[in-house]
């Protein structure tokens, strides 16, 4: 079946390509915006805010006069296990306002005996380890951006900004109160959000609203405002609606002052050279222009608090990926991020001052109205050895279309500011990137997709110097399928994005069906077939893959499976299938292979927890096992003791060597109360010889100012000779003015 599959498409993309690629496009064109206009799917989800006559006091206490006055959001519906029914778990939640802030009042029913589910007091927690309640609230009513607060059942707060109709990005942090307080049968989370600490249009009476629930004791997800098992309850396709009896206030004077000062120690154990102490400081500063429009400013960032990336086996031919941690790229981050695909992103923030440390930046993001959203970069980096002193800016806009769809436009420019031709032939004055795209929000979500087309600018470059693609997908409760095609040429060169490979054409359907069984312990199981094939531009195949994957869902919530897999890489380069700058394979050469494995992810009821995963089968003429996964221990709620793992068994015929790869991760994640935090974690990686240890503390003594303590070190793993060391302090305070 595979392979007659993948026949039929090797002798469908023997068709012209230009006419192929024309014909798609107008097809796509044409047909999209008919699925992307409709009404608000919940719009009779209706909640009515009322301004409160008295003070209230965020203590988890419901006894003010103005809760008891306000509207009750109850009658939860059912998400998962299934979405047709109301929710077994009791929830009602209240709002209310003042010319500060908005309150908000959840009661949360326990109807089984039995302590609540919780990992740790961890800030930021993750969301399937918790019993907790969100809140998503859609400030314009777009239903494509928005924000998240809320807090699991030990008081651990959680906020975020939400992006692309759902999607989250827990690294934004902002100040807002919130307290948990337990009762007999229930729990009480209440908070207040202050309007500075949100955007949102002056004088708009009407914003998107909705509240999520997860009963992990009893495995129920559950919304007010009901939403359908395959999106998450984030998802902003699906919110009601909040009416204010009068036009939010003006949050007023709206600017920021983020203060840091920071010292270190730094440098190789047992050895001067190299090493030292330093002491820094530096500043960021956040100025509303307007209640929706948000200016940040940076001088002498420093990002010494930011975790170290987590390291992975990699045996791909390509760059990893690793996403951005810092602060000052973080807010409205999905206006430059959100361009492009997963292995197309003309902008990606970690080329900025990768090398060399920024002196300033500037940034301009947010909405100059409902339909409009604008941001605009400019960061300065000092000396980098190898190319100078950079200024990197980026400028993207971004138009909504029907009711959730948008047009956006973005240019990225890289300009040396002191630019020496005879320093580095591979390196130009000047690199610069144009993107254009319409991306596909159907109003209940069951539509998505994507059209795009980006032009790189390069001193001496003028052709083959662009990408186009798109992708369309269907999602509904049981059916998924989605279309999906590149073009990227040879000399598309997008240096301050992500682009690990050039000159290729690739098509990629996906189908996968869910079947509902009337087994009482399996809630869905089925298939999903996915296929990607690669050609080079003038349509010489070079790598296919063909993935079958059949998987089921349990009540409990855990997950198992079993795929199978058949793939062909000819390579284009010489290549060290271990990544160890070992014997090479020839350029030109090709392998195929066969390959299978299976899985098991467990409830995330228990205290202990755990996954597995194996893989079986060839390897570039050889073999490759692999079995990864990991096991975690919570102790409710002071924290987690965890280590995920990974063994890869590779055996190629000589003269190429065989090897062995582990990668051990274990961590001590621990929350001593909900402000003060200590994570230690050790990564040893065999492929790179390297054992990295990094321990953070950190003690948020007021909302969003904090004092962190980070230590790290890399080892040589025969002996532990050190190679590297830093203990870094930071403390940052936060100043609204």
């Amino acid at each position: 079946m595979i392979f007659y599959i993948k026949d039929i498409l090797n002798r469908f993309w023997q068709i012209n390509a230009i006419y192929r690629h024309t014909v798609l496009l107008l097809a796509i064109i044409c047909i999209l915006p008919s699925f992307a206009y409709a009404q608000k799917v919940n719009a009779r989800y209706t909640y009515y805010i009322q301004k409160a006559r008295g003070e209230i006091i965020v203590d988890g206490v419901l006894d003010e006069a103005d809760w008891f006055s306000a509207q009750i959001a109850g009658n939860f519906h059912q998400v998962l296990p299934m979405d047709t029914s109301r929710a077994w778990a009791r929830t009602e939640v209240r709002l209310t306002y003042d010319d500060r802030a908005i309150y908000m009042m959840a009661v949360c029913f326990d109807s089984l005996p039995g302590g609540m589910v919780v990992e740790s007091m961890r800030r930021d927690f993750m969301f399937g380890r918790n019993d907790n309640f969100l809140v998503f609230i859609d400030p314009f009513e777009d239903q494509n951006n928005g924000f998240s607060f809320g807090a699991n059942a030990a008081g651990a707060q959680w906020d975020g900004f939400m992006f692309d109709g759902g999607f989250m990005d827990l690294g934004w942090d902002n100040k807002w109160e919130s307290a948990v307080k337990y009762y007999e049968g229930f729990w009480i989370f209440e908070c207040a959000i202050p309007y500075k600490s949100i955007r949102y249009k002056k004088g708009l009476k009407e914003w998107g609203i909705n509240f999520s629930r997860l009963d992990l004791k009893l495995n129920e997800k559950s919304a007010w405002a009901p939403v359908p098992r395959q999106f998450p309850t984030a998802s902003l396709a699906y919110t009601g609606r909040l009416i204010w009896d009068a036009p939010p206030p003006d949050p007023g004077t709206n600017i920021s002052i983020i203060p840091y000062i920071a010292g270190s120690s730094i440098g190789p154990k047992g050895s001067p050279e190299g090493s030292g102490n330093q002491f820094d400081f530096g500043a960021d500063v956040k100025v509303s222009i307007t209640p929706s429009l948000n200016l940040d400013l940076t001088v002498n960032p420093d990002f010494s608090q930011v975790e170290v990336d987590r390291q992975i086996t990699n045996l791909s031919r390509f760059e990893l990926f690793f996403p951005e941690r810092r602060q000052f790229f973080l807010e409205n981050s999905d206006l430059f991020a959100s361009f492009g695909t997963r292995e197309i992103r003309p902008f990606f923030s970690r080329r900025v001052g990768l090398n060399s440390p920024i002196h300033y930046g500037a940034r301009l993001s947010g909405r100059v109205d409902r339909n409009w959203r604008v941001g605009l970069m400019n960061v300065q980096t000092g000396q980098d050895p190898l190319t100078g002193p950079q200024n990197y800016s980026v400028a993207a806009v971004q138009r909504r279309v029907f009711s959730r769809s948008n047009i956006a436009a973005m240019v990225v420019n890289r300009n040396a500011t002191d630019f020496r031709p005879d320093a580095d032939s591979s390196f130009s004055a000047y690199n610069r990137n144009v993107a254009l795209e319409y991306n596909l929000l159907s109003s209940d979500n069951i539509w998505t997709g994507k059209i795009m087309f980006h032009k790189t600018f390069s001193p001496g470059v003028q052709s083959q110097d662009f990408t186009q693609a798109a992708h369309i997908q269907y999602n509904n409760r049981k059916l998924q399928m989605q279309w999906r095609h590149e073009y990227v040429g040879k000399n598309y060169n997008a240096e301050v994005g992500y682009v690990p490979r050039t000159g290729y054409f690739s098509v990629g359907p996906t189908i996968g069906y869910r079947f509902f069984p009337k087994i009482k312990s399996i809630v869905s199981h089925g298939p999903m077939l996915v296929t990607n094939t690669i050609f080079s531009p003038d349509m010489q195949l070079t790598d296919s893959e063909s993935y079958i994957n059949y998987s089921i869902e349990f009540l409990d919530r855990s997950e198992a499976g079993i795929w199978v897999s058949n793939d062909y890489i000819m390579l284009l380069d010489p290549f060290d299938p271990t990544n160890t700058d070992g014997e090479k394979l020839e350029r030109g050469s090709d392998y195929r292979w066969n390959a299978f494995g299976v899985y098991f992810r467990s409830t995330q009821v228990n205290n202990f927890i755990y996954n597995l995963e194996t893989r079986h089968g060839g390897y570039f003429g050889g073999w490759r096992d692999n079995v990864s996964g990991g096991a975690g221990y919570r102790f409710q709620p002071y924290g987690s003791i965890s280590c995920d793992f990974s063994y890869n068994d590779i055996q190629m015929p000589e003269p190429f060597k065989s090897t062995e790869f582990w990668l051990v991760s274990p961590r001590l994640d621990i929350t001593f109360t909900n402000t003060i935090f200590l994570t230690t974690f050790m990564q040893y990686n065999a492929q790179v010889d390297n054992i990295n240890l990094n321990a953070r503390f950190q003690w948020r003594f007021k909302p969003a100012s904090d004092f962190f303590l980070v230590y790290t070190e890399n080892y040589l793993p025969g002996d532990f000779t050190s190679k590297n060391r830093a203990l870094v302090f930071k403390l940052t305070y936060w100043y609204n003015i």
